[in-house]
């Protein structure tokens, strides 16, 4: 009898098993296409250089390449920040945008007190954009697509209330204490002379990113997030905490790549950041992403990035104007989401 009891002890429950079982499949399933679709954006990558020396013989020049990565960087911070939402299985953050902008405004506003306060109050303004996000969308359920749009009217509204539509300078608005110079080269400054100082934020970012999604706790468990929110509650994930912690990593991304972008533009407004929310997410899904979460990497995304970034540049080569360029980069990301759904059906794995 008392074996038996030891027997029935060390028995273990299957329906305690099955969820580890079911993480342990998540966690190693589909590995290599993922490894495959990274060496795919980077082997397009450089077929897009390829196109582009045939194109013109300024393409390798230095200044262009240098043109190239610093125009890319601001994209690549919002789009590494952005890839934890879509990977957490919600598609996009409409919000982005409107985080930028204020991010930038608030930190212009700041600069009375110093450069310092100035970056201190744009990344608080991210922080607060992101709990208010991660908590709504994360603990209640909400569309995450209808409560960020929703946030960016609230966001935008709030902002062409206070300043009455009027653009705020930096170099006016830091005169007393001489910040609004510094701010406007945070940009413009590059290490040693050469290298911009948003690439190396952007890599700083993209190699702690990486290894936040890949090898923590909390990249695994979003990944089963993603991948199947029954299946990662089964588990015992906290849910809700992944979720908020994803929508706060892509607001305070964006709140970084606003201020960069005010300091570029030397002006903070409304508007600006716009476009940068379907330009991230475009770079995300081309990076390897896919919609229905779960799946993708940093190294994937910051090569979707380079992708867009020589697209663009090719074609400016070209002479091809802005909005043809809006017209090919649609048309990509449609061709990438057809793809990503063409791969998710043989898989079983159609959500749609």
């Amino acid at each position: 009898m008392s074996e038996d009891r030891g027997t029935e002890t060390l028995r273990e429950d299957p329906a305690e098993v099955a969820p580890n079982m079911n993480e342990d499949r998540t966690l190693r399933q589909n590995r290599f296409s993922v490894l495959i679709s990274v060496l795919g954006i980077y082997f397009l990558a450089g077929i897009l250089m390829i196109v582009g020396v045939m194109v013109s013989e300024r393409f390798l020049s230095a200044a262009n390449m240098l043109s190239v990565v610093g125009g890319v960087t601001i994209l690549g911070l919002v789009a590494v920040g952005a890839a934890f939402v879509t990977y957490s299985g919600h598609f996009a953050d409409l919000s982005i945008p409107t985080t930028m902008a204020f991010s930038g405004v608030m930190a212009v506003e700041a600069l009375q007190f110093g450069i310092v306060a100035a970056i201190i109050t744009g990344l608080l303004v991210g922080l607060v954009i992101g709990l208010i996000n991660g908590f709504v969308i994360g603990k209640f359920r909400a569309n995450p697509i209808v409560w960020t749009l929703a946030m960016a009217f609230v966001i935008r509204g709030l902002m062409r209330w206070i300043w009455s539509n009027r653009q705020i300078y930096p170099e006016v608005e830091g005169a007393a204490t001489g910040a609004g110079q510094h701010f406007v080269n945070l940009y413009r400054y590059h290490l040693l002379g050469v290298i911009p100082m948003t690439v190396v934020v952007l890599a700083a970012f993209a190699i702690v990113l990486h290894f936040v999604m890949k090898q923590s706790s909390f990249g695994r468990q979003l990944q089963i997030t993603g991948a199947s929110f029954e299946a990662a509650r089964l588990s015992g994930i906290n849910v809700s905490r992944n979720v908020g912690l994803a929508f706060l990593i892509c607001a305070m991304t964006a709140a970084v790549a606003g201020i960069f972008l005010t300091s570029l533009s030397r002006v903070g407004a409304y508007y600006m950041g716009e476009g940068y929310d379907f330009a991230a997410v475009t770079a995300v899904v081309i990076g390897g992403v896919t919609l229905a979460g779960g799946r993708g990497s940093i190294v994937g995304v910051i090569g979707g990035v380079l992708v867009i970034g020589l697209m663009r540049n090719v074609m400016t080569l070209m002479g091809i104007d802005t909005f043809a360029q809006t017209i090919v980069t649609g048309a990509v990301f449609i061709l990438a989401v057809g793809i990503q759904s063409n791969s998710l059906r043989r898989l079983g794995r159609d959500d749609a």
